[in-house]
């Protein structure tokens, strides 16, 4: 399977949304990542519904919600209703993760555990079977642009072996600091899907740089 990328939107340029969001109809990435951030579970606010909806309505791509919010339970059926087709939820934010992951596939989405750096995938031994996706977070969640922990390349191949330990089916998701210098090894660890924002929405040639990261 050749690498999924979703350009994180938190990085485009709001102003020119719809011409962000036909850009990246156009490249060859394959998702639209939407940073959901409520100022609470993360020292940040992103966007919200009204955002979300103004992108379903040009997306001609699937779009994955990671959610750095508290209680997340109270608006899965709303993502649902906006079209998103993957959307993940913080370990460290549920208090009952098996039944919001069931929730979440009972709404029709694929469900996603969310790990922030200091959480070990180990903690996932007993959750594993039911997540159709992992996201590791490779920055501290709540702000764009931050570096890439370079411990997250040990994260990665640590599950990847427990996913296939078990063979399961599971995607690894990546998402902080992700950039050309780093992508390589971290598909060589075991990454399936890249979130990129600065260093897509950054750069001279957005196509380009959506490209190089495929590729990888």
């Amino acid at each position: 399977m050749s690498m999924i990328i979703a350009p994180s939107m938190l990085s485009a340029d709001f102003g020119r949304l719809d011409q962000q969001v036909d850009m990246i109809n156009r490249s060859e990435a394959d998702w639209f990542h939407l940073d959901i951030m409520d100022g609470l579970f993360v020292p940040n606010i992103s966007y919200g519904f009204p955002v979300i909806d103004a992108i379903a309505k040009n997306a001609k791509k699937p779009m994955d919600a990671h959610l750095m919010i508290v209680d997340p339970d109270r608006y899965l059926e709303k993502f649902a209703e906006l079209g998103v087709e993957y959307l993940s939820v913080h370990y460290e934010a549920c208090t009952h993760l098996h039944r919001s992951l069931q929730k979440i596939k009972a709404l029709g989405m694929k469900a996603g555990v969310a790990l922030n750096p200091h959480t070990p995938v180990e903690n996932l031994v007993d959750i594993l079977p039911d997540a159709d996706f992992v996201l590791i977070m490779s920055v501290n969640p709540g702000y764009g642009g931050q570096n890439f922990i370079e411990n997250t390349l040990v994260k990665v191949e640590k599950l990847k072996r427990m996913i296939q330990e078990r063979s399961l089916e599971t995607l690894i998701e990546v998402d902080g600091g992700v950039n050309i210098s780093n992508a390589a090894l971290l598909a060589q660890k075991g990454t399936d899907i890249l979130v990129a924002g600065n260093s897509v929405f950054s750069a001279a040639d957005t196509l380009k740089a959506i490209s190089e990261l495929k590729r990888v």
